[in-house]
């Protein structure tokens, strides 16, 4: 069985001291799973919700493997926001939605959710390269959620890397041309 806990320790490895802190915290409790029922309280109105979704999509997008929709990471953000993080954890993520928004009905005359794919990837990188009011802020805690949920789902453990159960067994013989996936376990 797969346990997400042990998938989060792995990612709070991954990001070292700039890990966001809901995903610290959640990682570092011994409670029940993140991914157990709805969030406690709502996080986003319905507009911010969808928005979420389409750029979760976009920093993980569907390829020869499921997407970040179909591997559940917006409902996965919304439950760590709502139950892991403090509310000034929130506001980085509300507010670059917000100002994403904003710059998508200046640029574009559309909700940031309906533009296309090129116009949503264009917004994001305003956002990365912090040319949106808290744009960089916004984009790195955001594509941390969005990486963390991924890579902790069923779906990131074991369609997009290979997935071995611990203990497995060692083979050092193993040959690097058959490697094709980071193992996860």
């Amino acid at each position: 069985m797969i346990d997400r806990r042990d998938a989060l320790a792995g990612m709070v490895a991954m990001f070292g001291a700039s890990l966001f802190a809901p995903i610290a915290r959640a990682a570092a409790a011994q409670m029940t799973p993140i991914s157990d029922g709805p969030p406690s309280t709502p996080v986003f109105t319905a507009q911010q919700r969808a928005l979420m979704t389409a750029l979760s999509e976009r920093v993980m997008p569907t390829t020869d493997t499921p997407g970040a929709i179909t591997a559940g990471v917006p409902a996965f953000i919304e439950k760590l926001l709502a139950d892991w993080a403090a509310p000034g954890d929130r506001k980085p993520i509300v507010a670059g939605l917000d100002a994403i928004e904003t710059r998508s009905q200046a640029d574009y005359k559309v909700a940031a959710d309906k533009a296309t794919p090129a116009q949503q990837d264009a917004l994001l990188t305003l956002a990365m390269e912090d040319k949106i009011p808290g744009g960089k802020d916004f984009f790195e805690k955001f594509r941390q959620l969005v990486i963390t949920g991924y890579f902790t789902s069923e779906v990131g453990i074991t369609q997009e890397r290979e997935y071995l159960p611990v203990p497995g067994r060692y083979d050092g013989a193993y040959p690097y041309s058959k490697v094709n996936k980071v193992f996860s376990s």
